[in-house]
């Protein structure tokens, strides 16, 4: 049985807490080589899913028109989230995606069961959730490759699959940015702008 050592923990450790969602304004011009975004998509493949059912399953999207496509979906639903959050004078200076800068877009879609699944009879979403812990593995194996990685969340679903060409038989759980970065910020954006504070394990922890 293999046995992880301190060393192991601290790289662990280093790579959870230097993992950072990444904008367009941070992406270079650099391929990702094919192994390394295989080794990558092969981290998401390892996660855990309720009832081994392996729901996800992921689009490569490097097609500049569609691309394009997916980004003035972005700004449609972009120039809503601004009047929502117009009291926000930081909010029109944050730069929310990197549809066109990234080396890769990717449609993480999760495959709706066409049976019953175990572990899911009574929370249905529990297939999903699995989907999102695929996302994490990836996140954390392209932050260990140097790559960056943006979750784009202001989409709308259904018009992204639109423009894929995804079936109903799938659900879109992400649309990420992937690319080599020019620098990964010592702390997440969001916290040095203070849009949010910090949780301290204090805050999470109860009895």
């Amino acid at each position: 049985m293999k046995q992880f050592n301190k060393s192991d923990i601290k790289t662990l450790k280093e790579i959870m807490l230097l993992r950072r969602d990444v904008r367009g304004n941070r992406f270079i011009k650099k391929k990702i080589d094919d192994k390394i975004l295989d080794e990558i998509l092969s981290a998401a493949n390892s996660a855990p899913s309720v009832g081994f059912s392996q729901p996800w399953k992921f689009v490569i999207v490097k097609s500049k028109d569609k691309r394009d496509a997916i980004y003035k979906e972005f700004e449609k639903e972009n120039t809503k989230a601004k009047k929502i959050f117009k009291d926000n004078e930081v909010y029109p200076r944050l730069k929310l995606e990197g549809i066109k800068e990234s080396y890769i877009n990717v449609a993480v879609l999760y495959e709706k069961p066409k049976k019953k699944v175990l572990g899911q009879t009574t929370q249905k979403k529990m297939g999903e959730y699995s989907v999102v812990c695929a996302i994490q593995n990836l996140w954390l194996m392209a932050r260990a490759y140097n790559i960056g990685v943006g979750w784009i969340s202001i989409l709308k679903p259904k018009n992204v699959k639109k423009i894929l060409g995804i079936g109903k038989e799938y659900k879109l759980v992400a649309y990420l940015a992937i690319g080599y970065v020019d620098e990964f910020l010592e702390e997440p954006e969001l916290l040095q702008i203070e849009w949010e504070k910090k949780k301290s394990l204090k805050d999470i922890k109860t009895l």
